[in-house]
């Protein structure tokens, strides 16, 4: 599911005024926690010691680049994670999202320059090439930029307060990336759950992976854009939503204008604790506090909203599900060989 972010002084406006307007009104938010080739493929291809003996240090290596970005920007966490959904689930997890049209040789538009990808954060590229710089300076030429995103975004799962699970590796970088490809292979903010499920489904990924890996929505931010018809007619009928809490209406309201607002405003997906990875995504939809319509659904659809209650009460049944449905969505479409993939020395260019 996409983590949407924009710049540091535009989230605080926009968050502040939802916190505000939460104490203000002296609430207690409830705080519980189309086709099928890219389908995942067996776990037996991709394995935890892939790199054992040709680059053993990896993770320490990446990991020293992770903890720092964290750091210095905490945004590196939800863009680097939205980063790898977007790279798996367009072509597989073969770090096709990374490269560059303008490195691409031909005429042809990256993944990276669709326009379902204009928003993603910088921050979230930066890191891979960051850790891929300190890889290849000690393991050149055997690490490659897709295994790299996918330990990097387990990486700040963690260091936001997640899960740590342990990374099957084995990808090959892919050979195509193309812009074409991303629009019906992304799922939308304002998707129902019949459409959710379909689009997941063609990746090999449950009614289950779907409510688990939205929680990805723990942290992380979205522009106005993304939910703006929510707040003012939504589903084209001249009104807000009708089940979104009246507070979060009121604050949303405040900085997402219907017409000619700020661009760059973005709001928390999770209103209560915005920088922690934790289970509070779950307690929000049930307090009608999800962001996107797409998240929202899963609290009201019959199919999903027994999952979003056990998620909600039980943060380690939840982490131990993100960590199993991670390893699986790392599955789709890996690319194996010279043949399908290879193993590029600058995560934004193709070998030549």
């Amino acid at each position: 599911m996409p983590v949407l972010t924009s710049s540091s002084s535009s989230f605080t406006s926009i968050s502040l005024s939802i916190f505000l307007l939460l104490i203000l009104n002296n609430t207690t938010v409830i705080c519980s926690a189309t086709t099928r080739t890219n389908t995942t493929r067996p776990n037996g291809q991709l394995s935890v010691n892939y790199y054992a003996k040709s680059c053993p240090q990896v993770e320490q290596l990446i990991g020293s680049i992770t903890s720092q970005q964290f750091k210095e920007s905490p945004v590196s966490g939800p863009a680097t994670i939205r980063l790898f959904f977007h790279d798996c689930f367009v072509e597989g997890c073969d770090a096709s999202i990374i490269i560059s049209s303008k490195q691409q040789g031909n005429k042809m538009l990256a993944e990276k320059d669709a326009p379902d990808n204009k928003d993603l954060r910088e921050e979230g590229f930066e890191s891979v090439r960051k850790a891929k710089a300190v890889v290849e300076s000690k393991c050149p030429g055997v690490v490659s930029c897709a295994d790299i995103l996918a330990i990097s975004a387990r990486d700040y799962v963690h260091l936001a307060g997640g899960p740590y699970y342990q990374v099957k590796k084995g990808r090959w970088d892919g050979k195509i990336s193309m812009a074409s490809k991303v629009a019906s292979n992304i799922p939308q903010a304002n998707f129902t759950v019949d459409q959710l499920l379909k689009l997941f489904s063609s990746k090999g990924l449950t009614l289950e992976d779907l409510v688990v890996l939205s929680g990805a929505h723990t942290f992380g931010f979205a522009h106005c854009q993304n939910f703006v018809s929510r707040l003012y007619d939504y589903r084209g009928s001249k009104n807000p939503d009708p089940i979104i809490d009246p507070r979060l209406l009121r604050a949303l309201r405040m900085s997402c204008p219907h017409y000619g607002g700020n661009a760059d405003i973005v709001a928390p997906f999770d209103v209560t604790t915005p920088f922690v990875f934790d289970h509070a995504y779950y307690g929000n939809l049930e307090a009608k506090l999800g962001l996107l319509a797409s998240d929202q659904a899963l609290s009201l659809d019959p199919r999903t909203k027994p999952i979003v209650q056990a998620l909600a009460k039980d943060k380690q049944k939840f982490f131990q599900a993100f960590g199993a449905a991670m390893e699986k969505m790392g599955s789709i479409g890996v690319k194996r060989g010279r043949k399908h993939g290879e193993k590029r020395k600058d995560c934004s260019m193709h070998m030549l």
